[in-house]
């Protein structure tokens, strides 16, 4: 089965199969840190989020995009996080 590829102003984005949400959300994050796991209903968010594995276009830096619903989430996903 032929992976689906999202394309949005300077990324392209593959979704996380673990996705609750496949939608691309106003407040976005890159993280330069491909391997790095992310739980997202860890970081205890209110609002939705989604996962993309990303690929940065103009330099193609590979990582991931994290989207949220609300700019608070965001903040307390940047606080919280750490990479492996």
């Amino acid at each position: 089965m032929a992976t689906q590829t999202i394309t949005i102003d300077g990324y392209k984005l593959f979704p996380s199969p673990r996705n609750l949400h496949r939608t691309i959300f106003e407040h976005q994050l890159f993280l330069p840190f491909p391997y790095a796991l992310i739980d997202l209903p860890g970081f205890g968010l209110t609002g939705k989020a989604s996962l993309f594995a990303a690929c940065r276009l103009s330099d193609m830096k590979m990582g991931q995009m994290v989207t949220f619903e609300l700019p608070a989430d965001q903040a307390r996903f940047e606080r919280l996080f750490t990479p492996d």
